[in-house]
């Protein structure tokens, strides 16, 4: 419900162990996947957020079925009654809808999609999904706030995206995957939820080379020669690093496990810089903070570079921290909606155009604030960790669209924090 809340008071030393779930920048997609095909999915490690329910009542009306099972895992089942159409009410909800173009194309050889809402934070247009599916044979016609696609069959090509759109390379890759002939993407996003789906996609018997790099070489399969598969969800990323930062600001010593090192590289070598210590365990990420971080310089970039959704940690780590850091957005303008936010709770945050100028303090102070997207929510909640008194986050909606019991699993670890 929106009226809840989330309280959090000052942490001390956070200490044991955060099972870290499977992500959402890659289950949502791996739904979609489920329209190339006929037959029964399995996929585990699934998160349980709300995004994952929207998406699974969008395939309902599109003709896939899910079923949630007790252990973290869904089945989803694709008798092939196919309804290539997706209504405004459940796309307006959820950004990753636009996800289901390339499959329904691929499959159905028409599409009629509502454009994609979900987060706001300035404009995300789709020309470079477009661009990709016209250049493999697609026609895209505009009317009435819908996209109508048709495409009788499409045909390999060599595709070389303006920018590594994770978006685009999705939806040109589920669509190539039926396609005559060989597709080449070239500059395609390298993001770790990327190789996550060419790795499902292949298990359903797709012939994909370059999977997590930026050439992507898709031989077409005959259409009906695809099938269902069972698949592991990739661990979040996103989420791994909240629970890092939630140590970073608080000190203590937390394993997080599931957490892929190899997928946070420069993540984890910038919080380095700060002061933070991480080590590989096997099967997760040791971290390790005492005493107040260092400032430093970020910029935000595509894949292996700082993600976009790390940056509002990164800004409340740095509101804490000894010194000034300078962080530069060079990916989507407008994503600075949350310095407010911790303006409240008493950060020194002064932005111009596409940079944060962050001198620390020693200690953020308890307000109420409101959540404006889903990873500034969760910012805020790590911020709440450093501050002083209560702090009272408002708009926990969004946080429960990206993140699996935030709030149970920081308590878990020591945090004095509750949901009313």
């Amino acid at each position: 419900m929106d009226s809840d809340r989330i309280l959090i008071r000052r942490a001390a030393p956070l200490h044991g162990e955060v099972v870290v779930p499977g992500a959402k920048n890659s289950v949502l997609k791996l739904m979609a996947a489920t329209l190339l095909a006929d037959g029964v999915y399995r996929l585990s490690n699934v998160p349980a957020i709300v995004d994952v329910t929207i998406m699974s009542d969008l395939l309902e009306a599109i003709g896939v079925s899910t079923t949630f099972n007790d252990d973290g895992s869904i089945t989803m089942t694709n008798r092939g009654n196919i309804v290539p159409v997706a209504p405004y009410e459940l796309v307006e909800r959820i950004r990753a809808s636009i996800n289901v173009l390339g499959p329904l194309l691929g499959r159905c050889g028409h599409v009629k999609l509502s454009l994609p809402g979900g987060d706001d934070f300035g404009s995300r247009p789709i020309d470079m999904h477009l661009k990709g599916l016209e250049a493999i044979g697609a026609t895209f016609e505009m009317r009435h706030g819908y996209v109508e696609a048709r495409a009788d069959r499409l045909h390999g090509t060599d595709i070389t995206l303006e920018f590594p759109s994770v978006g685009a390379t999705e939806n040109i890759l589920t669509a190539a995957v039926h396609a005559k002939g060989t597709t080449v993407i070239d500059n395609a996003a390298r993001e770790p939820e990327i190789a996550d789906l060419c790795a499902m996609l292949t298990s359903m018997g797709a012939d994909i080379e370059g999977a997590g790099s930026s050439t992507l070489v898709v031989h077409g399969v005959e259409p009906g020669s695809l099938h269902a598969a069972d698949h592991p969800v990739v661990t979040d990323r996103i989420q791994a690093a909240t629970y890092l930062a939630a140590v970073a600001v608080s000190g203590g010593e937390v394993v997080l496990r599931g957490a892929r090192a190899e997928h946070m590289d420069m993540l984890l070598r910038r919080f380095a810089d700060m002061g933070v210590t991480v080590t590989s365990t096997g099967d997760g990420l040791a971290v390790f903070a005492d005493g107040r971080l260092r400032s430093i310089d970020v910029a935000t970039l595509p894949y292996p570079g700082i993600a976009t959704d790390y940056k509002p940690l990164i800004v409340t780590m740095l509101s804490v921290a000894d010194g000034v850091g300078i962080v530069t957005e060079n990916l989507y303008p407008g994503r600075f909606r949350y310095v407010e936010e911790l303006q409240r709770l008493g950060a020194d945050i002064r932005t111009d155009g596409h940079h944060a100028v962050v001198r620390g303090v020693p200690r953020l102070s308890g307000a109420p604030v409101r959540a404006p997207d889903i990873r500034a929510g969760a910012a805020l909640v790590v911020a709440g960790l450093a501050a002083e008194g209560e702090t009272v986050v408002s708009g926990v909606h969004h946080v429960d669209r990206g993140y699996d019991d935030l709030v149970g699993r920081l308590v878990g670890i020591g945090a004095d924090i509750e949901r009313v």
